[in-house]
């Protein structure tokens, strides 16, 4: 599980930076708020490492659509296997999850976010172009965000791309390649997910 440091990294430094905050409800604006107090919260250096974890852990649970996550990386066994296993391995991705950004929470520093354009998709999909720009020794990062719009009134999250790698479909993969080395068989994922958190 450790090859998607970077993007949930990457996606950890632009969760919203306030619960009280309310973002425009229009995809591309919304990431342009998103971010611009990200970066504002983030780098602030009054804040310890633990403050600025509970915050993303509150935020991330508010702006991502966890559940639907969840169900996208199980993959084809979310149509079978039991539901009362399914809500337990949504429980525990959940933690993995939020684990997994808050984990890595570094010192950060901040750095010149643009957002480039947006496509709308669908009624349901927009895609919102985005890249942090070129620093030092750090080249140009390109970002694309997946904003799920179904409820026009509440954007969500579902998918991160960092110069062309998903965070769903890299976890999704990583996910059916524990699976498939063990039987299908959904408890073996979950007491990994479980281990993960503990750690």
């Amino acid at each position: 599980m450790k090859k998607l440091g970077i993007i949930l990294f990457s996606f950890l430094v632009f969760i919203k930076s306030s619960s009280a905050n309310s973002y425009s409800t229009n995809p591309q604006l919304f990431v342009t708020e998103l971010v611009n107090d990200s970066i504002s919260k983030l780098s602030d250096k009054n804040l310890s490492e633990e403050e600025k974890s509970k915050f993303i852990e509150v935020i991330a649970l508010e702006n991502v659509d966890i559940n639907a996550l969840s169900l996208y990386t199980l993959g084809e066994l979310r149509k079978t296997v039991d539901k009362k296993i399914l809500i337990e391995y949504q429980k525990a991705f959940e933690k993995y999850f939020l684990k997994s950004l808050t984990s890595r929470l570094t010192d950060y520093s901040s750095n010149q976010f643009e957002v480039i354009s947006s496509d709308k998709k669908s009624v349901n999909y927009t895609i919102v172009k985005s890249k942090i720009k070129e620093s030092g020794d750090q080249p140009e990062i390109k970002i694309d965000w997946r904003i799920y719009t179904k409820n026009p009134e509440k954007p969500l999250i579902r998918d991160l791309i960092v110069e062309g790698l998903s965070l769903a479909r890299t976890q999704k993969e990583e996910f059916a390649s524990i699976l498939n080395s063990n039987n299908n068989d959904i408890n073996v994922l979950i007491s990994k997910l479980k281990e993960f958190v503990k750690n």
